[in-house]
């Protein structure tokens, strides 16, 4: 009982934690999924942009971070 009142706490503890991802780890990651799925690095670009001006960039969203403060936009550039 008291190892499972541990392991609930230290849970308790980390999620606020995670929701504060920062936005150039989180940009990372997003980077290197899109380049395994075989899009080459050149040809698209990742924006951190404030969660109004999302929907004005003319990209699709593909993340959030800052504890959803900010999006993260993907653009094709065609090449």
């Amino acid at each position: 009982m008291k190892k499972s009142a541990l392991t609930l706490l230290a849970a308790m503890t980390l999620v606020p934690m995670l929701s504060y991802a920062s936005c150039d780890s989180v940009k990372a990651d997003i980077q290197q999924k899109i380049i395994k799925n075989g899009v080459a690095e050149t040809a698209f670009t990742l924006d951190v942009v404030p969660n109004d001006q999302a929907d004005q960039q003319g990209g699709l969203v593909v993340g959030h971070c800052e504890n959803d403060q900010q999006k993260i936009v993907y653009k094709r550039t065609g090449e």
